[in-house]
């Protein structure tokens, strides 16, 4: 299968560019900002920039979308911003995905939902609370409004190998390994579903094999905090020093509100794959120290 992942110099784009070409696909990569390895330059925001891939030569059968702005109390305050990279980057995608008839996989968030009653299923109304929801949840609706064969995965608190070591995870790992001292400022009432991004890789490949379409939520069987994930993390380090205050949303002052009860259901991935056992917390951190 020729498939083109928008966005592979990513967390979720690396790790689809990593499985899906390991295991019998013909993968494109690409990036915009950050050139990560066996990745090629393109712009969704101007499909003319004479520097863009020629995707012509490649004719994908298959696009996935992780390019996204995913600072949340940036998109806040930045609203023209997130519309661009959320939205007119996913228009532009669908763009593509009609001229060369690919199927298109869309990566969305459980911040459509206002966070009362999480975790989520895929039937929930979406309620988004801050402009990176909201903008979120337009693309996820220019999506299955295309007329496209699609499928819209929703996943959040991602973590995970990536070149940079972006996430939250992966930060902590890394400075407990090289002793440094940590502090964390963490919020004790806003609940999700990590996930690592491996796992979600994993996925979609089942999804294409199996001709699946339409909206999955993608989440572990992990349901906690900030704090509990990053106690969970440091459990492992013993001695490791760091100053842990758990605070409430609230008192955080962020830009952006939250959804405080979040998270994600895969009750429905899972019934229809019953044999596919999502990867915790755990297992990455031991994982990581095993490998040292």
């Amino acid at each position: 299968m020729k498939i083109l992942i928008i966005g592979a110099s990513g967390l979720v784009g690396s790790n689809c560019l990593k499985y899906l070409s390991e295991n019998g696909n013909e993968c494109i990569g690409t990036y915009y900002s950050y050139a990560a390895q066996n990745t090629v330059f393109f712009d969704t925001l101007n499909l003319d920039n004479a520097e863009n891939f020629n995707i012509d030569s490649f004719q994908p059968e298959v696009i996935i979308h992780c390019g996204a702005l995913t600072h949340v109390d940036y998109c806040e305050q930045n609203e023209e911003e997130s519309y661009k990279y959320s939205i007119t980057s996913t228009v532009n995608v669908i763009q593509l995905a009609k001229k060369y008839s690919s199927k298109i996989i869309f990566i969305s968030t459980d911040y459509i939902f206002d966070g009362k009653n999480g975790p989520y299923d895929e039937q929930e109304m979406a309620s988004p609370i801050s402009v990176y929801g909201r903008h979120k949840w337009e693309a996820e609706q220019a999506v299955s409004n295309a007329n496209l064969d699609y499928l819209i995965l929703r996943i959040t608190n991602v973590y995970g190998d990536e070149e940079r070591g972006k996430n939250f995870v992966a930060r902590i790992i890394d400075q407990a390994l090289k002793g440094q001292h940590l502090t964390l400022k963490l919020p004790i009432d806003q609940y999700a579903t990590p996930i690592n991004a491996a796992d979600i890789a994993k996925a979609i490949a089942l999804l294409l094999e199996n001709q699946k379409s339409g909206i999955y939520n993608i989440a572990s069987t992990d349901y906690m905090n900030r704090v509990q994930l990053s106690l969970r993390v440091l459990k492992y380090f013993p001695k490791a020093t760091y100053d842990l205050i758990p605070l409430s949303t609230e008192k955080l002052h962020q830009a952006a509100r939250r959804p405080l009860q979040g998270g994600l259901k895969s009750a429905k991935f899972l019934t229809e794959f019953p044999d596919f056992i999502f990867s915790t917390v755990d297992d990455y951190v031991q994982k990581k120290i095993s490998s040292q």
